[in-house]
């Protein structure tokens, strides 16, 4: 017996010693990806582009379900063909169905693909109730303590108006690039992009288009990404989350008195269901490009957060756990369930025959909306909880991850090493959805990329109150589109 014990000691530690020589040969071996690139010298921006953001954003370019305010987007692109006269005349410009609009800017190499800088201009409502907790109202347009204030500062407006400010800039430079270059502004992006993105899209395939890359509104550089870190990340978006929306429902066929219920009521039962699927969330999965996201980060982090990174054939249960803890991480390594709306009920004394609960799936790439009622419908292992998919108009699967080896994502690291030289640079997924989903029949390298740095509080102002944007914010961003359009042009 104790021969026994001892061999088994021995074993252990053998085993032991083999591990740990493999964590740390991982660990010391797990070199940077960050691309060793200069600082360059930001052109200097005028401050009359803060007054022109802050015009615009006086403009409540609101797009709706079932209409938009056409007076607000016939102002919208007067003040800008006012103000931005070089691009009015010089290039190529063409509106599709009215309010969108696609510009064309001829470069002198007609054997390199163009690609597409992208944005869009409509801005979600205000609440009513809201308002009154704004600091300053949604449509001023305020500038004050060094922001820009309203609507569309951050979502995304801002980037429309930034990319045409940098397309001036060149243009009174006389500056001529080699690769065609396209701008494209939806303008119903809120609501679906039917009426904006998808036609300008057909209007693309119609004319054979194709683009090497587009670069639409996504990721931001965020301070504090990951516990770990200490410099902010630039997270270049290379795909999107998919969306669907689906509607659980319980059917009795009797209802009754309040004062005789049953064992079982259809609150009960859909409440029941609704516990599971918070109990039972979809599997964490470290692939793709939230794979990429880790392999571009954990170089970077001290120990014993690089160990850990390194070595997630160890650690992947504990690491996934972590991330499961904060909504932000939690969203890039799994399909989330977020139950919005419940339906039910007359009167406090009717128990219903009928109730329903809406639930919105923001769904990871290699999953599908099919897979997801699947698992609803194991999970949940009740027939009589019917499931079925809600305004299936405004679905979409998962996009496509870009290549973060392509020339497009090159163009963009190098751009983002330039500008912001603290930040680093990775490929990251992006939870909400974008336009640029649309643009996949045109390109085959699609990045959500917005160059302002945000800590995690300002995430809350994007749809929120007190959207803004400080100037040194803006200023960077028209510095980032103007070498991004000099580092393309090759």
């Amino acid at each position: 017996m104790r021969k026994l014990k001892r061999l088994l000691r021995r074993l252990f530690l053998s085993v032991l010693l083999i591990v740990t020589a493999i964590v740390i040969i991982n660990t010391v071996s797990y070199s940077s990806k960050q691309i060793d690139v200069n600082a360059v010298d930001k052109i200097k921006v005028s401050d009359k582009v803060v007054q022109r953001l802050s015009d615009v954003t006086k403009i409540a370019t609101v797009s709706y379900s079932t209409h938009i305010d056409t007076a607000a987007f016939i102002e919208y692109h007067n003040y800008v063909d006012s103000v931005f006269p070089l691009v009015d005349s010089l290039l190529e410009k063409t509106s599709i169905n009215q309010f969108s609009r696609i510009y064309k800017w001829q470069g002198r190499n007609p054997n390199l693909k163009p690609y597409l800088l992208m944005a869009h201009l409509d801005v979600v409502p205000v609440e009513k109730e809201s308002q009154a907790r704004w600091t300053e109202p949604p449509y001023s347009g305020k500038v004050k303590d060094n922001f820009i204030w309203g609507r569309g500062t951050l979502d995304d407006k801002v980037s429309a108006m930034g990319i045409l400010e940098t397309a001036e800039i060149l243009l009174k430079e006389n500056y001529e690039p080699q690769r065609t270059i396209y701008f494209a502004f939806g303008h119903d992006e809120e609501v679906g992009g039917k009426n904006g993105a998808q036609a300008i899209v057909e209007y693309c395939l119609q004319k054979k288009i194709n683009f090497e890359y587009v670069l639409d509104e996504g990721s931001i550089i965020l301070e504090d990404a990951i516990k770990g870190l200490t410099q902010p990340v630039a997270l270049i978006g290379t795909g999107e989350k998919g969306y669907c929306t689906l509607e659980l429902e319980v059917n009795l066929e009797h209802g009754g008195h309040a004062a005789m219920p049953p064992q079982e009521t259809t609150i009960g039962i859909l409440s029941h269901a609704l516990a599971t699927l918070e109990d039972h969330p979809f599997p964490a999965v470290m692939a793709g490009n939230t794979k990429e996201l880790f392999d571009h980060l954990g170089p970077e982090m001290t120990l014993p957060n690089k160990a850990i990174f390194a070595n997630q054939w160890l650690f992947g249960g504990i690491l996934k756990s972590q991330l499961a803890k904060a909504p932000s991480s939690n969203a890039i390594t799994r399909t989330t369930t977020a139950p919005t709306m419940i339906h039910g009920g007359v009167k406090d004394n009717v128990l219903p025959t009928n109730v329903s609960a809406t639930i919105n799936f923001r769904i990871l790439p290699g999953e599908t909306s099919e897979t997801v009622i699947v698992y609803l419908k194991e999970t949940i292992d009740d027939e009589r909880v019917k499931i079925s998919k809600k305004d299936a108009s405004f679905s979409s699967e998962p996009s496509k991850v870009s290549s973060s080896s392509s020339f497009g994502f090159n163009a963009l690291q190098k751009t983002s090493r330039e500008i912001f030289p603290d930040a680093l640079v990775s490929p990251s997924l992006v939870i909400a959805g974008t336009d640029s989903r649309h643009y996949e029949p045109v390109s085959e390298n699609i990045f959500r990329f917005m160059p302002i740095q945000f800590t995690k509080d300002d995430l809350k102002r994007i749809h929120g109150i007190d959207e803004r944007i400080s100037v040194e914010n803006y200023k960077n961003m028209i510095a980032f589109y103007y070498q991004l359009i000099l580092n393309s042009s090759i």
